[in-house]
């Protein structure tokens, strides 16, 4: 073995050691397994949150898209820091509600505030379909971080067989307190990783971050500002607001928020969390500078740009150093996301199935899901040759269909009904769907509109339809109810 793939083997051991630490003294009840026993205080659920931001996406496919895409790479840097404002007034609302019923999942939301099983069991269906892409993000970056780390010795499939199979055990032991005691040593490492190779990489084979970017420009004119078509300003400010909104109808971000101690601890994070989104900034720098010194990556390819450059500019050891770091900026939401994906099924699609089924029953399904769930991804990234980043926008389009619901949803009566939440979602995945599976984008379909219409994000297109579907047919089905009847809602069950 060579050396970078054993310092990698050996953080993942450690990985595992952290997990089954974490674990101790506690029974994994569905409670302590999904969502900590709801006693994470505010360094935990920061770390948590960060782990599941801070992913393979970010590592390879933020350095992917610098070296292949240019500026529209920043949009990825723009839309974190609006999130966390919003999540200054979102999360504690979620918690408050969360708490006060018991709730374990994202859609346990959508169920007692609607009181609508049949919505539930909708956002499920919608949840779990946007976490498959970013889990497949996540599978694909580990198969290539093991792979290039075996300097040739493990191919793909072989290496994201061996990864699917480590975050199975990884997830079924540990459960969500696994992950946040990792998310310690992962945040500690994509510091000095991410930052390290975009202070070192511009000066070692540049001179310094302004003679690499008058290089990049001289070589690839106009790379470096967004283009008039296609991913211009209009498709960077629709996509910056789509995934603003989208940050926490993640599933599995959406529960993080669960297993904070208090709603302070939101306020807290909202306010550093901005400031974490620089970390961006060195690993766009590493993409910038591999575009010269490793060219020729296509397509795909280019999110193999951060590894290659390492492999050029550093000896094994520090090789496996880096693969180390990129082992677990998939590991934690790699976990993080098949565990919500588990709970969902269980909780939320079969319990309403399985009228009478115990708490324990699911808890135990849950965990039996996990390796399903695991295998489906597995099918799905070695059977495609995406992107990283186009897999999570797919995501995003997917998963942001649930915002208008859910803000509707935050007054003490719904402002929707559940009816028009159902048509609203059913609407805007719809179009995104037919969207994806046949290619169609704004520009083939209005091909003599200006740019700044055709250039927009279909996922913004697909949500502003589904809010006034939503709105109309709320409209049309909305119960007149006497005050005196309106009583806080039932937990879901």
């Amino acid at each position: 073995m060579n050396p970078a793939l054993l310092i990698i083997a050996l953080f993942l051991a450690f990985a595992f050691l952290l997990g089954l630490l974490a674990r101790r003294g506690r029974t994994m009840t569905l409670e302590q397994w999904a969502v900590g026993g709801r006693g994470f205080g505010a360094l935990l659920v920061f770390l948590l949150m960060a782990g599941e931001i801070y992913t393979t996406f970010t590592f390879l496919g933020g350095s992917g898209w610098a070296y292949g895409r240019g500026a529209p790479a920043f949009y990825i840097l723009g839309y974190g820091a609006i999130a966390y404002a919003i999540s200054y007034f979102l999360l504690p609302v979620i918690w408050r509600y969360a708490t006060r019923h018991h709730l374990h999942s994202q859609p346990d939301f959508f169920v007692s505030k609607y009181k609508s099983p049949g919505l539930g069991v909708l956002v499920s269906l919608v949840s779990v379909a946007a976490l498959v892409p970013y889990l497949v993000l996540q599978l694909k970056g580990l198969g290539i971080i093991i792979s290039e780390m075996s300097y040739g010795t493990l191919s793909v499939a072989a290496a994201v067989w061996i990864s699917v199979t480590a975050l199975v055990v990884y997830v079924v032991i540990s459960g969500v307190h696994g992950s946040a005691w990792t998310a310690i040593l992962k945040d500690i490492m994509i510091l000095v990783v991410a930052v390290g190779l975009g202070l070192y990489l511009p000066w070692h084979y540049y001179g310094g971050f302004g003679p690499m970017f008058a290089a990049i420009d001289h070589a690839k004119p106009g790379f470096l500002t967004l283009p008039a078509k296609g991913m211009s300003v209009s498709w960077f400010v629709s996509t910056v607001l789509l995934n603003a909104l989208g940050f926490y109808m993640w599933p599995h971000g959406f529960a993080s928020a669960y297993t904070a101690r208090s709603e302070d601890v939101f306020r807290k994070n909202a306010v550093v969390m901005p400031l974490y989104q620089l970390v961006l900034l060195f690993v766009f720098f590493t993409g910038f500078a591999a575009i010269l010194q490793v060219p020729g990556l296509a397509g795909a390819q280019g999110d193999l740009s951060l590894l290659r450059i390492s492999k050029l500019a550093f000896p094994p050891p520090v090789v496996g150093l880096i693969g180390a770091a990129g082992l677990l900026t998939a590991l934690v939401p790699g976990s993080m996301i098949l565990l919500t994906a588990a709970t969902i099924l269980s909780k939320n699609v079969y319990r309403p199935l399985v009228r009478g089924t115990s708490e324990q029953t699911v808890g135990r399904l849950a965990r039996g899901l996990v390796p399903v769930v695991a295998l489906a991804a597995v099918c799905f990234t070695l059977s495609g040759g995406e992107a990283l980043v186009p897999l999570l926008l797919l995501g995003y389009n997917l998963v942001t269909q649930l915002f208008p619901a859910l803000v509707l949803s935050l007054p003490e009566r719904p402002l929707a009904t559940r009816i028009g939440s159902m048509a609203g979602i059913v609407t805007g995945e719809a179009i995104v769907a037919w969207s994806s599976l046949s290619g169609t984008t704004l520009a083939k379909l209005l091909p003599t509109w200006p740019s700044v219409i055709t250039d927009l994000n279909i996922g913004i297109v697909a949500m502003t339809l589904n809010f006034a579907v939503l709105l109309a047919v709320s409209a049309v089905t909305r119960e007149r109810v006497p005050a005196q009847a309106i009583e806080e809602p039932a937990a879901a069950t």
